[in-house]
């Protein structure tokens, strides 16, 4: 059993984000913690969001309490690869591999885990504990620009300018055959997939309706950039941000992304193992947004080696 009392410079904060601190914890661990009936305020089982209040007695009843310090130390966390920074955000170059933020069954190191050990000041900005800071995400398996917000007017300007779809999104992508349109834009609906673990699209039928498939509005544009003999280099801009949704409208598009095995054919998961790539061949390269004095800011990330290495390979 660990104890505190709350003083009145202590006041205020949440719950959670006062736990992470005092237990040099995440706060996706210290709501972990929370809900599985481990934190006491005032003998009463307590909620994450609770504000504490002056005078406030917390009790942490758990075996583990002792050892959650050192096992956050000890943990690995990737090195940030910030491309911009400024007080009001970040910018940086999100590598292949690494998942953006925790959630049920993440037991991997985070691109969270790295902002909030760099950035403490991170846990308090943003709607949800669990991404603190985070507007918008790329796969684990992609690679590439995101921004990151500093403050909560940053984060709320932000959120604001991908809802109304005024930032720039542009990415490159390298599929498996060759296609024969310059520009195309494929407009399928995406729905979670019978399986659950990923997502589906259907192209429309005669009356524009998803065929077999009741999802949500999705928008991909697609140029060619460079064509191979089995394989072409895309330019893809999103309208719209959906799960998985380059991955799986290219797939539907009948253009897996090369490296893709979970939405890949037969034919094309057998080719990723001859290539060895290990991740997709998918790159954002370019972000822009309006910062808070409204200008426009714009950045260009270069492909990493191994993606080069592939196009090399393929020609």
């Amino acid at each position: 059993m660990k104890d505190f009392k709350i003083r009145q410079s202590e006041a205020d904060q949440r719950l959670d984000v006062f736990l992470a601190e005092k237990l040099a914890v995440s706060r996706a661990q210290a709501q972990k913690m929370v809900k599985a009936g481990q934190i006491f305020v005032n003998e009463k089982i307590a909620s994450a969001h609770y504000k504490l209040k002056d005078g406030d007695e917390i009790k942490i009843q758990s075996v583990e309490t002792q050892n959650l310090a050192s096992l956050r130390e000890n943990k690995k966390t990737p090195a940030l690869q910030i491309i911009a920074e400024t007080n009001d955000y970040l910018v940086i170059n999100k590598p292949a591999g690494l998942i953006v933020h925790g959630g049920n069954g993440i037991t991997e190191p985070t691109l969270t885990d790295a902002l909030e050990k760099k950035y403490p000041a991170l846990r308090k900005i943003g709607d949800d504990p669990l991404r603190p800071g985070i507007v918008h995400r790329l796969d684990k398996e992609a690679s590439g620009a995101m921004v990151i917000a500093k403050t909560q007017d940053m984060f709320e300007s932000l959120k604001e300018q991908f809802q109304a779809r005024t930032v720039t999104k542009k990415y490159l992508a390298l599929v498996y055959g060759a296609i024969e349109k310059e520009h195309d834009e494929i407009t399928f609906a995406i729905a979670r997939s019978a399986k659950g673990y990923k997502m589906a699209a259907r192209p429309a039928n005669q009356d524009g309706l998803p065929a077999g498939l009741a999802g949500r509005r999705a928008v991909t544009e697609i140029f060619i950039k460079q064509k191979f003999i089995n394989y072409t280099l895309l330019d893809v801009v999103i309208k719209t941000g959906r799960t998985h949704q380059i991955r799986v409208h290219l797939a539907a598009y009948g253009h897996p992304i090369v490296g893709d095995d979970l939405y890949g054919t037969r034919t094309t998961k057998e080719l990723n193992k001859k290539l060895g790539l290990g991740r997709i061949w998918l790159h954002a390269c370019v972000l822009g947004f309006d910062d808070l004095q409204n200008r426009r800011q714009e950045f260009s990330i270069e492909l990493p080696p191994e993606l080069k290495s592939i196009l090399q390979e393929v020609k």
